[in-house]
């Protein structure tokens, strides 16, 4: 029965169609601006192409092989679970008061638009062990403070995207590193990660544009309508003011170091650092060999019990209040749970059509003929990849085998650059992807409408990923990080100031 299913849809396997159901689903959700059926009808297209006019095995594909196998999936239940114990720590933190009481202490010390979006930047950056983690602690934390000086939800979940994926990949020490070193066979995987970091031109320029996009204040593109809606902002505010909450700043705080105290602790823990005997590993290896999804469910809920502790003693909240967080904290992650859910099903589908068979044909069957233009070309295959499969990591698993297999042993500088041509180009795609569960992360920490928060950082990030393409070009050639990097931020610094020159042209001829 299974050979029968297989040939059935061997015409989609390992072809272009097997990129056509998500690439379906995005368009659909860029068009219409909603997200949960665009996924549904990718998944549905997908099913379709697998069964084949079989009605039963289109049932399989969608439901039993689809969505439910995703959500049963053990990786994919423990970052549900640490979604809602997230979603409940921000309850607790809201209904203390320790985010009013930290977004007063802020507006005192933080005394500009720009210092409340530089604050944000610099936690993001801090925040480097993993990307969930980082997404959510960082809009929690920061929502409040860019609420009061009147930045859009929308600016909010872009800086929380770009200082997410974009700076696990270059920390060493965090669930990427971890998961980039797994792929590679046959090398020093730490070692070369380490490497290919002053060549990861997309992350670092991505940080960089951060920075001169705050300082030098330029809005370009459907963000600039939403940073000009103040009102509207402040409408929100109000309304999430509480009037009766005892909580003062150290409530945020405290469950704030928890979280990352203990989230550090579950990774290396699942990783076998306090293993003994021969299952202990090294801090190193204890990360790299650890299970983001376990670590991080361990960790946040030792934070979430313990500050459930912290209230009680401090009499903050009581015991019931604090319990009746926990359906407000599932609640509130609701809208990113399901988008989650059919943004995994969509990959399985995407999966079983043999997308990755395809791309792998692609580049090795091209990686002789291009050697110094394949960093550029990798770069540009890794983008459409993880934009149409909504995975990082997935995209790592497809392209860094191929490229140590292609490079290794032939041109080890040009395997580097390579290896961070497909890491730069996977979280590229990654974040411009909206069935990315990182996106839908950064949409939901800032309470964005998903849509919203795609649309108006398409222009920033896809500006970026232009030129890192050329930055790639550059390095094939020269093989020089620091001339392709200088390149990069010229390019940048003078895009914006382009920009900011016609922004001000315009505003003359209005007048």
């Amino acid at each position: 029965m299974e050979q029968q299913v297989v040939e059935t849809w061997l015409f989609a396997h390992g072809t272009f169609w097997a990129l056509v159901p998500p690439i379906v689903a995005i368009v659909l959700a860029l068009i219409t601006k909603e997200a949960y059926s665009s996924l549904f009808i990718g998944v549905v297209m997908g099913g379709l192409f697998i069964s084949q006019g079989s009605f039963p095995a289109f049932l399989n594909a969608v439901f039993k092989d689809g969505m439910i196998k995703q959500v049963s999936d053990p990786w994919n239940v423990g970052i549900l679970f640490f979604l809602v114990i997230l979603g409940t720590m921000v309850a607790l933190m809201n209904k203390s008061g320790g985010s009013i009481a930290f977004g007063n202490w802020a507006k005192a010390h933080i005394k500009s638009k720009v210092g409340a979006q530089i604050a944000t930047i610099c936690l993001g950056i801090l925040i480097f062990v993993d990307d969930y983690f980082n997404c959510l602690t960082v809009g929690s934390v920061m929502r409040p403070v860019t609420d009061k000086f009147k930045v859009s939800h929308e600016k909010l979940s872009y800086l929380i995207d770009s200082t997410a994926a974009p700076i696990c990949i270059i920390a060493p020490i965090s669930s990427w590193a971890a998961a980039v070193t797994g792929f590679v066979d046959g090398e020093d995987g730490l070692g070369l990660f380490i490497k290919a970091i002053p060549y990861n031109f997309y992350a670092l320029l991505t940080i960089f544009a951060l920075f001169a996009i705050v300082i030098m204040k330029v809005e370009f593109g459907p963000m600039k309508k939403y940073e000009s809606a103040e009102a509207m902002i402040e409408d929100k505010m109000q309304e999430i003011t509480p009037t009766d909450c005892k909580g003062g700043i150290l409530d945020l705080v405290f469950p704030i170091c928890s979280l990352i105290v203990f989230c550090f602790i579950g990774l290396i823990y699942t990783g076998g650092f306090f293993s003994s005997g021969e299952a202990h590993k090294g801090f190193v290896d204890a990360f790299g060999a650890s299970d983001a999804s376990v670590g991080l469910v361990l960790g946040s809920f030792a934070a979430f019990v313990l500050t459930i502790i912290w209230y009680l003693m401090r009499r903050v909240l009581k015991l019931r209040k604090c319990l009746e967080c926990l359906p407000e904290g599932f609640k509130a992650m609701v809208p990113a749970v399901l988008i989650l859910v059919l943004a995994w099903s969509l990959k399985g589908v995407t999966d079983t059509l043999g997308a990755k068979d395809f791309v792998a044909g692609l580049i090795s069957g091209s990686a002789s003929g291009f050697m110094n233009l394949m960093p550029a070309i990798i770069f540009c295959i890794a983008v459409f990849l993880a934009f149409a499969t909504g995975t990082s990591w997935g995209t790592f698993g497809i392209l860094i085998p191929i490229v140590v297999a292609a490079f290794g042993g032939v041109d080890y500088n040009l395997m580097i650059i390579s290896i961070s041509a497909c890491m730069a180009g996977a979280v590229c795609g990654d974040h411009i992807s909206p069935i990315s569960d990182t996106t839908i992360m950064a949409s939901a920490g800032a309470e964005c409408n998903h849509v919203n928060h795609v649309n108006t950082q398409l222009p920033y990030a896809l500006s970026v990923a232009g030129i890192s393409f050329i930055c790639y070009l550059v390095a094939g050639f020269t093989r020089s990080a620091i001339v392709s990097i200088l390149l990069g931020i010229a390019c940048i610094i003078g895009g914006l100031f382009a920009i900011k020159m016609m922004g001000a042209k315009k505003a003359k001829k209005a007048k």
